[in-house]
């Protein structure tokens, strides 16, 4: 996995369109719905906390972990003075080591899809299920294979705001893989701009990949939906939210 160190300056800026209020409360709707709410949760792969922070102010103790020093970095940030909620942790997910269990998971936009070793994604599926406390619920979504083809891509993409501007271009790399180069210009104090670069990959895992990482972690399929509805995934689902269960 990249570290997204460089990609961190800027991520809030160029995710400002997620509707993180709508997520974070259908999310609370899931857990009360398949399960109850959790007091202590781990946000996988929580990049700069932007589900971590509404989660906690919801009374729920998260702990948000994270492969980026950068992300992590940025997430610090908007720590109030003395606050320990959320507590952040630098680690790989395949590497995941906690303290003790939590009582609820979740790792959302596509983080998994992130992994790109089916090796090591099964790994990050087994720690989080190590962690989770018997018949407790782990939610996370991921990109389809759909998406990778026919959304993602050869295509590019232009974003830009008053202080920074990026180029997204896809290769589709076979295999339901995309290799995603990003080209930053960020505006420096002095009204210079920097360029920024970086580059990671992303892999779409099939039905039956996913089903045997879950099998091999035990854990249970409840739910699988198109994104964050109560709808069945089609054809043509771009992300899908999955509600798993610890056995």
């Amino acid at each position: 996995m990249a570290d997204y160190d460089l990609f961190s300056r800027c991520y809030d800026q160029f995710t400002e369109d997620v509707d993180y209020a709508f997520r974070v409360k259908r999310l609370l709707e899931l857990f009360e719905k398949y399960d109850k709410k959790p007091t202590l949760l781990l946000d996988l792969a929580c990049g700069t906390g932007n589900f971590s922070f509404p989660l906690a102010k919801a009374g729920i103790d998260v702990i948000g972990v994270d492969c980026s020093e950068g992300m992590l970095a940025a997430a610090i940030t908007k720590l109030p003075e003395g606050a320990t909620n959320p507590l952040f942790l630098n680690q790989y997910a395949e590497e995941l080591e906690l303290y003790g269990t939590v009582d609820g998971a979740i790792s959302m936009l596509d983080s998994l899809n992130h992994i790109t070793d089916y090796e090591n994604f099964k790994k990050a599926i087994q720690r989080v299920s190590l962690f989770l406390e018997k018949d407790r619920l782990f939610i996370f979504d991921l990109n389809t294979p759909y998406k990778h083809k026919a959304v993602l891509g050869d295509n590019t993409f232009v974003r830009e705001d008053e202080t920074a501007f990026c180029v997204w271009q896809n290769e589709y790399a076979g295999d339901n893989r995309v290799d995603i180069y990003l080209d930053f210009f960020v505006e420096n104090e002095n009204g210079s701009y920097e360029r920024l670069m970086e580059n990671f990959s992303e892999v779409a895992y099939t039905d039956e990949q996913i089903i045997k990482a879950l099998d091999d972690a035990n854990l249970e399929l409840v739910a699988a939906l198109d994104d964050m509805t109560d709808l069945k995934p089609s054809k043509t689902t771009e992300r899908i939210t999955y509600i798993v269960r610890k056995k």
